[in-house]
């Protein structure tokens, strides 16, 4: 992961972290973190997903809202504006699902606007090859898909 100050997260990232889920990129440091608006949501729905199933006891719910609060609070959200929505509505070189279009829209505006690189962090697969596919260095690298 040399040669990039910032990051893009996709939830999934975050959330295996907090969950302690096999896999969880660590370490897992960065200077500056972008994602969507969405990370928050997504975020969220998962604990309450997780609790509401027994996946997760009232205790783990709590110290792992605490640390999803800190992750929020030093990542970069971009609004799911109207340019985002646009951007996602549009083709993509390869198959990818709504959300995940409007994360990888995020990820492309906020690179044209700021004129920097992101090194695009997700464990969805999906995502990961249509980052690729885009321009993006993905970690973990995905084998390509082939659609």
């Amino acid at each position: 992961m040399d040669g990039f100050e910032t990051v893009y997260l996709d939830s999934s990232v975050v959330i295996r972290r907090i969950l302690n889920q096999p896999e969880a990129l660590r370490p897992f440091n960065w200077s500056h973190g972008v994602s969507s608006e969405l990370i928050t949501v997504e975020i969220w729905r998962t604990l309450h997903r997780a609790q509401s199933q027994g996946r997760i006891s009232a205790d783990q719910f709590a110290v792992a809202q605490e640390e999803a609060n800190q992750y929020v609070a030093n990542i970069e959200r971009v609004p799911v504006s109207p340019a985002v929505l646009a951007r996602a509505s549009g083709p993509f070189s390869a198959p990818i699902a709504t959300l995940d279009a409007i994360h990888l829209s995020s990820a492309l505006l906020w690179v044209e606007h700021r004129g920097k690189r992101l090194l695009f962090l997700t464990h969805d697969r999906q995502l990961a090859t249509a980052a690729l596919i885009s321009g993006f260095e993905v970690h973990p690298r995905p084998p390509l898909l082939i659609p």
